[in-house]
């Protein structure tokens, strides 16, 4: 059996040796046709395209992507060829809450905004957006407005018998907007180009807006004028809409930017190789028996006293700022080369 895995998901390898009799590791954006037309499971993240061009022919039984987003992935392909795949949901959920929490701290320290005051704006609740709202009571955020239509449409229920917010009601109240739902162009929950200038032009608060979620759902062009116009009050951004090729003056407009690694903790990428791993133990019809567990921080890593600092401490968004604004260009590399990051001790 052949196993073809991207190269950058950690703590992986050594176990898909044990299950399989060859495994090929590549560059996720490098891998081709021609590497996955004798495998039998592909592994991926964002960067391969799983359709027609590249699967058609292979023998490819399994796909998995060890991330929650799976847009990448041509599922009406993958059916009618009869392909399983599988994405992992949740993996993430705390990294990108603790990204946005910490980004929120930040704010708060740099720029003013008064947390206990303000009125969250949660677009997209699933596993993540869940997790930023458990982040921001944490932090006592005044009030918490939970928008996602198609949770809503199917009688799902917030905790604490919160009510759903409608996006109108959202964008006119909210002083943080934080976008978490996944992309599609596809009605009646478009998503694709969510933050337009109609919703712009909607808002009454000049908020905050946060994407940790997916690049598209902001129109780019809308959302600079905005800036300009100082229509919002500030931008933290991780995702893009042409990434790894971003727009530079965007860049520098923005309090913090960084390249898609909100969801890169040590912990969730344990997370999600471990769901991995999970799903092709499953289809094999094998007992999971590895242990995949995140490395610990240094040794000489002295915890700061307080809550906010050692938040801060373990992750600080603006470190990852200002290496992508010294140099956009290496967006990927950023991305391929992230250090260590724990969200606890």
């Amino acid at each position: 059996m052949k196993v073809v895995v991207d190269d950058k998901i950690p703590y992986i390898q050594e176990a898909l040796q044990e299950i399989a009799d060859e495994v090929v590791v590549k560059a996720g954006s490098k891998i081709g046709a021609a590497d996955v037309r004798d495998a039998d499971i592909l592994v991926v993240r964002t960067r391969t395209r799983c359709d027609r061009h590249l699967l058609e022919g292979s023998r490819v039984q399994l796909v998995v992507t060890a991330t929650i987003g799976y847009d990448h992935i041509d599922t009406a392909y993958l059916a009618s060829a009869d392909i399983s795949w599988t994405n992992c949901p949740g993996c993430n959920a705390t990294s990108v809450a603790q990204y946005v929490a910490n980004s929120l701290l930040l704010l708060q320290r740099d720029r003013g905004l008064d947390l206990q005051t303000s009125t969250l704006g949660i677009v997209g609740v699933g596993h993540v957006g869940t997790a930023v709202m458990e982040a921001a009571r944490r932090l006592g955020i005044a009030r918490i407005l939970a928008n996602d239509p198609p949770r809503e449409a199917a009688g799902e229920q917030l905790p604490d018998g919160m009510p759903w917010t409608d996006l109108t009601t959202l964008v006119r109240e909210a002083d943080i907007i934080t976008l978490h739902t996944p992309l599609t162009a596809e009605a009646p929950y478009a998503t694709y180009h969510l933050i337009d200038a109609q919703f712009i032009g909607q808002m009454r608060r000049r908020p905050v807006i946060i994407n940790a979620g997916r690049g598209g759902l902001i129109d780019e062009q809308a959302l600079e004028a905005a800036i300009d116009a100082g229509t919002v009050r500030d931008v933290v951004l991780d995702t893009w809409e042409h990434e790894p090729n971003i727009s530079h003056t965007l860049l520098n407009k923005v309090y913090i930017g960084t390249p898609h690694i909100a969801g890169y903790s040590a912990d969730g990428k344990a997370n999600a190789t471990r769901m991995t791993l999970t799903a092709i133990c499953r289809h094999l019809g094998r007992p999971m028996t590895f242990d995949i567990q995140p490395p610990a921080l240094p040794a000489d890593f002295v915890p700061a006293a307080s809550p906010e600092e050692l938040a801060l401490q373990l992750y600080n968004p603006l470190t990852d700022s200002k290496r992508l604004k010294a140099c956009p260009e290496a967006f990927e590399q950023l991305r391929g080369s992230y250090p260590l990051r724990r969200e606890h001790l």
